[in-house]
């Protein structure tokens, strides 16, 4: 499902028009980035949660040469389904 189809269902679901379902989704999508570049961890209960992690410096392999190089430590995101999207999916 792309962004387009996801309007479309929850302004289905929801009786909003999709101008304003998009609005609102591109609101939530710049709060959540905001709030995890600045290292706050973000849930939303059952569902989801996003969190800012460090990945420390480690030695990898370029796949083509084989030769090692350093990777870098650097800041990624940890996205974790909640548990009732886990229990939903898995069918309980």
């Amino acid at each position: 499902m792309n962004r387009k189809q996801l309007v479309k269902d929850v302004a289905d679901s929801t009786g909003m028009t999709q101008d304003q379902v998009d609005t609102v989704l591109g609101g939530v999508v710049e709060s959540v980035t905001a709030a995890v570049k600045a290292g706050n961890k973000v849930v939303v209960p059952g569902f989801v949660s996003f969190e800012q992690t460090q990945r420390s410096a480690r030695t990898g392999r370029n796949p083509q040469t084989g030769e090692t190089m350093q990777i870098p430590a650097q800041k990624a995101v940890k996205v974790s389904a909640g548990k009732a999207l886990k229990e939903a999916v898995r069918g309980s």
